[in-house]
């Protein structure tokens, strides 16, 4: 698909077969999580732009490579999103964090929002918002919605999983923002769920129901 990119390393792959099991306990789902975003965090920022700096190692100066630019923003969505973004925060641990608070109304499946926090300067930075899944793209859209509103021109999303109804409405809505994704399932079912998927993300996250 158009502005998708699929994660096929086979670390993820795995992990993904691991974290779909029904019988994970909410620690190994957990652990799982954090690992499978620090996978997808190398994909995510392969491209981000270097600049050389000049250092001095415990034997001779030399020219070595940073990143350039302002320090990137990683903007996971509440509540499922803050496990899935420890991971990336883990090799990236100087980005900024943006915290979207936003649920899925259970009868219209509208995205509510309760919470919002950015960093200043968003126009100044790469912003990646993160959601364990794309299902039906509401609350994906909204987030990115309000990432913009506050000036967001560079953004990237990143999830755990993906349905092709929501990748459609995520790219009508905002084709300017690529995706990133360690599997597009098969569709959605009466209840707005992933199928195969892993159920519920952020209940299976918390041991909630």
């Amino acid at each position: 698909m158009d502005g998708v990119t699929i994660v096929n390393h086979p670390l993820v792959q795995h992990k993904l077969t691991l974290i779909r099991d029904k019988n994970r306990s909410t620690k190994g789902f957990r652990e799982l999580l954090n690992e499978i975003g620090m996978l997808l965090c190398y994909e995510v920022t392969r491209d981000l732009p270097l600049t050389d700096v000049e250092i001095e190692t415990p034997i001779m100066k030399m020219t070595g490579k940073e990143i350039a630019g302002k320090k990137l923003v990683f903007a996971p969505i509440l509540r499922a999103g803050l496990s899935f973004v420890e991971g990336m925060i883990g090799l990236v641990p100087s980005a900024r964090i943006a915290h979207i608070g936003l649920y899925r109304d259970p009868e219209t499946f509208v995205a509510v929002e309760y919470f919002f926090k950015a960093p200043t300067n968003l126009d100044e930075r790469l912003v990646i918002v993160i959601d364990p899944m794309l299902a039906t793209a509401n609350t994906a859209v909204a987030a990115i919605d309000r990432i913009k509103e506050r000036g967001a021109k560079d953004i990237r999303f990143v999830c755990l999983l993906a349905a092709p109804e929501g990748i459609e409405r995520l790219r009508g809505y905002h084709p300017d923002v690529p995706i990133w994704t360690a599997a597009i399932d098969d569709r959605l079912n009466d209840h707005a769920y992933i199928e195969p998927g892993l159920g519920d993300a952020g209940d299976r996250a918390y041991g909630t129901r």
